[in-house]
């Protein structure tokens, strides 16, 4: 299942996106790519993951990987609240193994209508491995991830398990 391609963006007006909030940060990214943000539910602990590889997420009768953006970019492991919340990603195609990972959210996520007058590149070049650029949108600072960036690195993960 992979993502199409835009080729000319000079005709996009709006795009319709969600800030995640995180620990201490929040991620910017387009509706399409997550399916669903859900209560925190049933999580296995899988022995001898990598600490940002929070275990195996029961979500519709599916068993999809559950990962931590804060270790992925080696921060701390992330405390759950009482708002955590998992968001359930769509994959973009790096793999035919898995169509849905998740990352562990502090919050509930808020709709965000970006069009490209309001959005400003902070940093195009941030120095955490999975983000693709630090930007300002609406006067809040957020992150747009690497989303293939982590679904490769999940899937690396996955592949040593078998």
């Amino acid at each position: 299942m992979k993502a199409p391609q835009l080729t000319d963006t000079s005709e996009i007006r709006e795009v319709a996106s969600l800030l995640i909030p995180l620990d201490q940060q929040l991620l910017l990214v387009p509706n399409v790519s997550v399916a669903e943000i859900v209560p925190i539910g049933q999580i296995d602990a899988v022995s001898g993951a990598p600490d940002w590889y929070l275990g195996d997420y029961r979500w519709r009768d599916l068993t999809i990987p559950l990962a931590s953006f804060e270790c992925l970019n080696g921060g701390p492991r992330p405390t759950p609240g009482n708002y955590t919340r998992v968001a359930v990603f769509n994959t973009t195609g790096v793999s035919d193994h898995i169509h849905f990972m998740a990352l562990v959210a502090q919050g509930l996520p808020r709709l965000a209508r970006v069009t490209p007058e309001e959005l400003r590149v902070r940093d195009a070049e941030p120095s955490n491995p999975l983000e693709l650029m630090r930007v300002s949108w609406a006067g809040e600072e957020a992150v747009i991830p690497d989303i293939p960036g982590i679904e490769q690195r999940v899937l690396d993960y996955l592949k040593t398990r078998v």
